[in-house]
């Protein structure tokens, strides 16, 4: 047991600091909590409780650096927690497997299109805002906080493109406004997760209090070298994610 929780406080550690830089460090957290034989609900609920806390401590710190627009995100946010909740709760009625092809696809589009658009995310080119971009702005947290309650693969990396996208943020001001919607969507998350029984607190404290650290080096990087750092982990870990989305379906 004292191997099993080291391994995992290691790996979340790091998935901490790469998920509070670009997003994505579920694919490296997850994948350590059922590597240890903890059965699948548990340790969606468990990985779900410890990257509520990472992901609260590194919008403390893009708060305090002014990388994050409340101004914006209070329209935001309660669509945030309303779509997760859904997101939870709902029985889909489309297949695991052609939402897996969906997002594969999706994520791949993000990866390369970043990765090819040199001036992307690069430059904050934020100007006001709008009816327009407010109502945009809803939808993707509706529509992400629901995917997130649900599936949640790469929700980081659609939040971020998105949020470069509809208001021209940089990558740095896109990853503060992002870790603020993700800790909002993964508290509907938790609270599901945790009435169900479905959260190991034993391992999971030690765990949270690792990835707090490791999400407290990830955005003091983020906000020391900018979106030039930024940029290039994002578009790593979107095709990341789609290539373990596109591993999962083959094996």
């Amino acid at each position: 047991m004292t191997n099993n929780l080291t391994f995992l406080c290691i790996a979340c550690f790091f998935s901490a600091i790469v998920d509070s830089i670009s997003g994505g460090g579920g694919i490296i957290s997850l994948p350590a909590f059922l590597l240890i034989g903890i059965p699948p609900h548990l340790a969606l609920g468990t990985n779900k409780f410890t990257s509520c806390c990472s992901t609260l401590s590194s919008s403390i710190k893009f708060a305090r650096s002014k990388k994050v627009d409340f101004k914006i995100l209070k329209y935001l946010l309660p669509f945030s927690f309303i779509g997760a909740t859904l997101g939870v709760n709902v029985v889909l009625s489309i297949k695991s497997s052609y939402l897996n092809v969906i997002v594969l696809i999706l994520l791949l589009f993000v990866g390369l299109y970043s990765l090819f658009s040199k001036n992307i995310g690069l430059e904050d080119k934020f100007q006001h805002i709008s009816s327009k971009n407010i109502c945009l702005g809803i939808i993707l947290a509706l529509s992400l906080g629901f995917y997130d309650g649900f599936l949640g693969a790469g929700v980081g990396t659609f939040l971020i493109f998105g949020l470069v996208s509809i208001y021209k943020f940089d990558f740095v001001r896109a990853s503060g406004n992002c870790k603020v919607m993700n800790f909002v969507g993964n508290i509907a998350s938790v609270l599901i997760f945790a009435m169900r029984g479905e959260i190991n607190y034993k391992i999971g404290i030690p765990i949270a209090i690792c990835m707090i650290v490791g999400a407290n080096i990830g955005t003091r990087m983020a906000l020391i070298k900018g979106s030039r750092l930024i940029k290039p982990i994002f578009v790593t870990m979107s095709l990341s994610v789609a290539v373990k989305l596109l591993y999962n379906m083959v094996i």
